[in-house]
């Protein structure tokens, strides 16, 4: 259910850009953002970082968009918002900050060193997807970007999480089959 609520602006963009064009659906992600954020802080909730980040972003970029009619910052907006979250990353870890760890350690217990990979990972992952998003943007018509930023996004991110998922299975502790234990037989003492 926090997947399809995360995602809710973009599946509104999504939609309303098939139904009536990109300023549309620009205003409508705006409207969207606004008010995910809103209803977070009415249901007396924190919102998160990334929630604050990414709506100041889509009302900058998006704003931007409807202002000069001009389609390519809101084009920009998931590219910026991906380079933040690597750097936000990366820099954590230059701040002796795993974040990945931080958030994920309960219950897995790894060397310190797969944490920092993975904080690595994630990091470059994000740097790698705003740079795709910039050259999708870039090399195809908007249609095809719009289907790219829910699609494939999406996508990305679940083969990211599976073989995240993957390679940090080897650091969790094997559930070794238990022998069942059978009942001695009872030896017969009574010899008739």
């Amino acid at each position: 259910m926090k997947l399809l609520f995360d995602l809710f602006p973009v599946i509104l963009f999504f939609v309303a850009f098939k139904f009536q064009g990109i300023y549309v659906a620009t205003a409508v992600a705006i409207a969207a953002s606004v008010a995910q954020v809103g209803w977070v802080l009415l249901k007396g909730r924190k919102v998160s970082n990334m929630q604050w980040m990414s709506l100041v972003i889509i009302v900058l970029f998006g704003g931007a968009t409807l202002f000069l009619r001009d389609e390519t910052f809101i084009k920009w907006k998931p590219t910026v918002l991906y380079w933040l979250a690597g750097l936000v990353f990366l820099g954590g870890l230059a701040f002796r900050t795993n974040l990945v760890k931080a958030v994920m350690s309960e219950g897995i217990s790894m060397p310190e060193s797969a944490w920092t990979k993975l904080c690595v990972a994630w990091g470059l992952f994000f740097l790698a997807k705003g740079t795709l998003n910039l050259w999708v943007a870039y090399n195809f018509d908007t249609d095809t970007w719009v289907n790219f930023k829910l699609f494939g996004g999406m996508g990305l991110m679940l083969l990211f999480v599976v073989a995240q998922a993957f390679w940090i299975a080897k650091y969790l502790p094997d559930e070794e089959a238990k022998p069942e234990t059978a009942a001695a037989p009872v030896a017969d003492t009574t010899k008739t």
